[in-house]
């Protein structure tokens, strides 16, 4: 069983393959963005970190969507809808929750084949 990881550090890794598959976590970098700005850095993070595996969003399996506030439901679907390619959306679900850094608006976990 081969497992690898990508930039380990002591608490995570920038992500984890295994099985031809990839998990990753994106948080957003511009900090002061409104939700619609931080979606799309995120998903940006996601495009660069599948195309460095030699994959792309077509393949995205699953993601998981926490968002701080659900009033920004809205603006970071519109972000969504942008990014994502039609007939290629994959299993998700969104959820408000409490984010652990107070300036991110929006954390997105996804599951891709590699």
């Amino acid at each position: 069983m081969t497992i690898k990881r990508i930039n380990p550090e002591a608490r995570w890794s920038d992500a984890v393959i295994h099985n031809q598959t990839l998990y990753y976590t994106g948080v957003p970098e511009n900090l002061d963005a409104e939700a619609y700005e931080q979606t799309g850095n995120v998903l940006a993070q996601i495009d660069e970190v599948l195309k460095a595996q030699g994959s792309d969003k077509t393949q995205l399996i699953d993601a998981t969507i926490f968002l701080a506030d659900g009033d920004d439901f809205a603006a970071m679907n519109r972000a969504w809808d942008e990014w994502v390619v039609a007939g290629h959306a994959p299993v998700r679900c969104t959820v408000q929750a409490k984010l652990m850094n107070p300036a991110y608006k929006v954390e997105i976990k996804i599951i891709a084949a590699v």
